[in-house]
């Protein structure tokens, strides 16, 4: 099956969107640093099962539109593109797919729009409704004050990092957490991303190809990296836009797939969150698992697996 792109336009800006197939709609949300092609595997498989599937570049990203003022980043935003990408595509109901950033997106939208969303399937980040304090300031709790979203929030610093060395910052974070072993919080102290020791030499594991790697460096090569960064600047404008769903559960069927190595799932008391999502926040839940082995690149690290539990959770939840 072929992947094909096109630019979409839809709540103002333009989108990238790389598509496969025909048949019920699947959206398939990356987060930071990913692009479309972090979906380059689930793209083929749901298309040769029967389904229409679209990974867009995200607002900030690779080839859609990035616009310059960091409020324009918020969740109002990021979840508004969706549902004007699914109007676009001339499309009624859908099933949506994040991962990582993508996740809270994915939630949002079916949250605001339960008449569009047939399901939302989430890997990595579970859904975390609208709490008592902001992501920023919860995280920072659970951290302390040298984690990675603390020094992402200064304009310009983070992205100075992140670009000094480009393909040592993907392999770093590519390779880093899909083993758990690296931890951005390095980069309170200042350093560029490539200073972490074999950065630029670490061996790639068998998910991930050359290929692959050249892809999101020289995609982020041209683009740097503000956009993504600008949506983890908008934590507090988040919580106050999002007041009204305050403590909102996720009606929407739903799937969660995370892995055990990943340091999303292993932070302070996330583990005991996610294994009770289905009587919290996620009513809803078809389906929690947990892959052994697998660190934070959920669908790039196990394609096999996650396409395998996306198609029981699609089939599960037809019209």
């Amino acid at each position: 099956m072929t992947i094909t792109h096109r630019s979409v336009e839809t709540n103002g800006i333009s989108l990238h969107i790389a598509e496969a197939g025909e048949g019920p709609l699947v959206v398939l949300l990356h987060g930071f640093p990913e692009l479309w092609y972090s979906y380059r595997h689930q793209l083929e498989a749901l298309a040769d099962a029967g389904y229409h599937a679209v990974a867009p570049d995200q607002r900030g990203y690779g080839r859609s539109e990035a616009p310059e003022e960091i409020g324009r980043y918020s969740l109002l935003h990021l979840a508004g593109d969706v549902v004007g990408l699914i109007a676009a595509l001339g499309e009624g109901r859908c099933v949506v797919v994040g991962h990582d950033w993508g996740s809270p997106v994915a939630s949002t939208v079916g949250l605001f729009r339960p008449d569009l969303v047939k399901g939302v399937a989430l890997l990595s980040v579970p859904y975390v409704p609208r709490g008592d304090m902001d992501m920023l300031s919860g995280l920072t709790a659970r951290l302390g004050p040298d984690n990675y979203q603390l020094f992402f929030q200064e304009p310009g610093v983070a992205e100075a990092a992140l670009g000094a060395d480009v393909r040592a910052t993907m392999i770093s974070t590519l390779v880093g957490l899909s083993v758990g072993a690296f931890s951005v919080s390095t980069l309170g102290g200042g350093e560029s991303i490539a200073s972490s020791p074999g950065a630029s030499d670490a061996a790639l594991p068998k998910w991930l190809t050359e290929e692959d790697v050249d892809y999101f460096t020289g995609e982020f090569q041209r683009t740097g990296f503000r956009g993504g960064l600008n949506w983890y600047r908008n934590s507090l404008a988040n919580w106050e836009l999002m007041a009204p769903w305050h403590h909102a559960p996720l009606l929407a069927p739903s799937l969660y797939v995370g892995g055990d190595k990943d340091p999303v799932v292993n932070w302070p008391g996330f583990r005991e969150f996610i294994a009770v999502l289905g009587e919290t926040t996620m009513p809803n839940l078809t389906k929690s698992v947990i892959l052994e082995g697998c660190g934070h690149w959920t669908q790039q690290e196990r394609p096999d697996e996650v396409n395998g539990l996306l198609l029981e959770f699609l089939a599960g939840i037809a019209d």
